[in-house]
């Protein structure tokens, strides 16, 4: 395996996978997280290696529980780490600011990955570094795997050194571009700790709290004064125009500067908190234009302008006057900007758009889908059945995010995790309507149970609450979740039950089979007619998941076919269903389709036969 690779080799590794390595030459002792992709990578490859290398790792059942676990480990001497989406942070952030302000005493990493441009987050874009400033604690951004790495390994000591918890922060291009690493020695870990006791370091009110403000300040200036140098780059070049940058953006800079043809000053930024207020001041004192290279929000562009007054008046701030908000960066975006400060004629993109236009030049549009075979598609065709159109349908995160698209449009809102049932039962406290709140297993663990909890106390008109049961968390990679029966380490453990502990919430609760229309629409119509707290918890393994269990095993499954006699092309597997199995297929422009089932991307659900109105699917045969 790379991340293993041995010491002073090179290997190519993703960023998540540098990072992860970096951890462990740091000499990491305890590893818990929530999955939240762009960095489930992280949590993904420790529980991989975790056994090999010695290492304590967990799935914990969400961020903040993750980070806590963390912050123990760390207050009783062990090195520790948890890493998390940037909303994920936001579900820790209860916990973060106050360990920061009670330090550490061994090393402790927040690794959290934004993601502009919402490659897989659906409800913000989120700019985590106002977080690093509201806590008071420091954070690094590496630019590619190889600082990935490196940061990693060194912020652990800085934690240490200065026993305050430091956040280590990537974007989606960082957690997931791949480099070539230079990778050092790790060694087993000391995972051995003790706590102990020290009520004028822990004690946190007043009037201890505000020295332990004034602490914290103090902490974030001595690492200013000292490490500013070590993570601020300085690309030398002629003229008095520059580029001041950080993260994946310095790499944009890199590129722009060499396609124009420019040897222009650059000045990275590896700590983007505190600032490296010394190092800015000196390479502004000259230049009479910067261009300021950073996604999201002008954290960094207003930095400089601040330090402009004082520094160089006269300075003219370039950025977000040029380049966007919101939204990921790429060259295409960066280098007008780059060339318009320098004066330089742009390249023309016109004619590689036109390639990538004639490239994909009469495919079909493809929105995300649920997986063949997937419970969600059955649970939610046969909710359609029993509940009327004007149901007010609250979404929630996971792989049922899925049901926003058509033919469901089953998904209202989505929030956050957990937010169906809190939002559900406002609409229900206030209106007439029939809500449905959707929540899946992972989800139900995450951040549900305060919401049932609620629902149960507060007993007013209440959703009816669907937890879509598919054994894993599977969005991000079939983690596991407290009722999956295995640990993040692969441990059998026992599984908790959804629907006792439903039921000691005061929950009417009944559990179908996801794969059985019959049972679904039964149960769901005993359900409908009651009233109070009733769930549904619909029961039915990720596909994709039983598929890869099987293929370990060399079993293989059913598949079903289509009997072309007793199709009446009807459009009810293809249009009302949609499964990705079933296509329609038309031999010639204006002839009648034929619907067929793709025996390779045929799953063995066996729902299609179940909804079929003229029994025209049975099983098949599959061909080896």
């Amino acid at each position: 395996m790379s991340v293993l690779a041995p010491a002073n080799s090179k290997t190519v590794l993703l960023g998540n996978e540098a990072i992860t390595r970096g951890a462990l030459e740091a000499g990491v002792g305890v590893v818990a997280c929530y999955p939240g992709t762009p960095s489930s990578e992280v949590p993904a490859t420790f529980s991989r290696i975790a056994k090999e290398t010695g290492v304590y790792f967990e799935y914990s059942s969400n961020e903040k529980v993750a980070f806590e676990t963390a912050a123990g480990a760390a207050w009783s001497g062990v090195r520790a780490m948890t890493a998390m989406k940037h909303f994920g942070l936001n579900v820790a952030a209860d916990s973060v600011g106050p360990v920061a302000y009670v330090g550490v005493k061994a090393g402790l990493v927040v690794m959290v990955s934004d993601d502009p441009n919402g490659w897989s987050s659906a409800q913000s874009e989120q700019d985590t570094r106002y977080y690093a400033r509201m806590f008071r604690m420091p954070m690094f951004e590496p630019a590619n795997p190889q600082e990935g790495l490196d940061y990693t390994k060194k912020i652990f000591d800085i934690s240490e050194e200065f026993e305050i918890p430091v956040f280590l922060r990537t974007t989606t291009k960082v957690s997931h571009s791949i480099g070539t690493v230079k990778v050092g020695r790790y060694k087993k870990p000391n995972r051995k700790g003790k706590f102990k006791k020290d009520m004028q370091r822990y004690y946190n009110l007043r009037p201890n709290l505000q020295k332990m403000h004034r602490a914290i300040d103090a902490k974030l200036e001595a690492i200013q004064k000292k490490y500013s140098k070590n993570f601020t780059t300085e690309i030398k070049g002629s003229g008095k125009t520059a580029i001041i940058c950080s993260g994946v953006s310095y790499e944009y800079a890199r590129e722009a500067t060499v396609l124009l043809g420019l040897k222009a000053p650059i000045l990275k930024l590896g700590m983007t908190h505190p600032m490296p207020d010394k190092e800015l001041s000196a390479f502004i004192k000259n230049k009479d234009e910067v261009l300021v290279l950073e996604e999201l929000q002008p954290i960094i562009e207003e930095h400089v302008t601040q330090l402009a007054k004082a520094a160089n008046p006269k300075l003219v701030v370039h950025g977000k006057d040029l380049l966007p908000k919101e939204g990921e960066y790429n060259l295409e975006k960066v280098l007008p900007a780059v060339a318009k400060i320098f004066k330089k004629k742009c390249p023309d993109f016109a004619a590689r758009t036109k390639k990538e236009q004639d490239a994909v030049k009469g495919l079909p549009p493809r929105k995300p889908v649920f997986c063949a075979g997937c419970p969600h598609r059955s649970t939610f065709y046969a909710v359609n059945k029993v509940f009327p159109k004007d149901t007010v349908w609250a979404g929630d995160i996971g792989c049922y995010v899925l049901g926003i698209f058509e033919p469901f449009e089953m998904q209202d809102f989505i929030v956050s995790m957990g937010a169906s049932l809190g939002i559900g039962h406002g609409i229900s406290c206030v209106s007439d309507q029939e809500v449905v709140a959707f929540i899946g297993d992972s989800t139900f663990f995450h951040a549900s149970l305060p919401g049932l909890a609620n629902m149960a106390f507060n007993n007013c008109k209440s959703p009816l609450v669907i937890v879509m049961d598919n054994s894993v968390t599977a969005m991000t990679g079939h983690q596991p979740h407290p009722a999956s029966g295995f640990t993040g380490m692969g441990d059998p453990v026992k599984k908790l039950s959804i629907e006792d502990i439903c039921k000691e919430l005061g929950a009417e609760v009944r559990v179908a089979n996801a794969f059985s229309q019959k049972d679904l629409v039964s149960k769901l119509e005993e359900l409908k007619k009651l009233k109070g707290l009733r769930v549904l918890v619909s029961r039915g393994e990720c596909r994709l998941f039983t598929k890869r269990k099987l293929r370990k095993q060399g079993v293989d499954f059913p598949v079903f076919e289509i009997d072309q006699e007793k199709c009446k092309k009807c459009g009810v597997c293809t249009d009302q269903f949609a499964c990705p199995a079933i296509v329609e297929i038309h031999e010639k422009k204006g002839d009648k389709p034929t619907y067929w089932i793709n025996p390779d991307h045929c799953w063995g659900c066996s729902v299609c036969m179940q909804i079929c109105p003229y029994g025209a699917i049975r099983a098949g045969v599959r061909k080896k």
